[in-house]
């Protein structure tokens, strides 16, 4: 990377951190300015607006970033080869943390992006994440069938029908705002629900 490189990424990060740091305020994605970007982060709009086009993009932008960091650590936690059970709380934990570092207006500002249907009728995070986060999953359900702890009755299909079931379920702001508190126990259900009866 040379110099120009180097100094160009530093300087779309800090705007990234910036627009980061005003959307997890009350201000929300209606109420944030260039100015107020320009401003926090140090960097000129000019060069903001050279970066990233429009505010909608750099917003997009610093969405996708906060989900590819999540996605990342769950990774992390899935390299780590726990047992099932406990590969699952540990990703329920991680995901309770980065959603208390948030506002509630960045969620539900976040929430809106995500859960945007395309022409196809797909959410830009099913267009954009499915495959990861399908590929981790089932990686984790196979995990759980050797270890005895997912029914093998339940197709690969099925279960990722249900994982995307409950996670668009939990796209929904007023869904999200009931079951934050539960999260353990949706956890929880989760596991039992795909356990073999005994």
């Amino acid at each position: 990377m040379s110099g120009y490189e180097k100094r160009t990424f530093e300087k779309k990060r800090k705007v990234m951190d910036a627009t980061f740091d005003l959307l997890n305020t009350d201000i929300g994605v209606k109420g944030l300015t260039m100015e107020e970007i320009a401003e926090k982060s140090k960097v000129s709009k000019t060069s903001i607006f050279k970066y990233f086009g429009d505010k909608d993009t750099l917003i997009n932008e610093v969405y996708k970033d906060y989900l590819d960091k999540i996605g990342n650590e769950t990774q992390a936690i899935i390299d780590q080869n726990l047992p099932f059970e406990e590969t699952l709380i540990t990703m329920t934990q991680n995901e309770l943390e980065h959603l208390r570092k948030v506002s509630k207006q960045f969620y539900l500002d976040m929430m809106a992006f995500v859960t945007e249907r395309n022409d196809e009728g797909l959410t830009v995070i099913m267009r954009e994440y499915s495959n990861k986060s399908f590929s981790i999953m089932l990686d984790i359900f196979h995990r759980g069938r050797k270890e005895g702890k997912v029914d093998l009755k339940y197709s690969d299909e099925f279960l990722l029908v249900f994982f995307q079931a409950m996670i668009e379920g939990i796209s929904s702001p007023q869904i999200y705002n009931r079951i934050l508190p539960y999260t353990m126990e949706w956890t929880e259900l989760l596991i039992k629900g795909v356990a073999p009866k005994k």
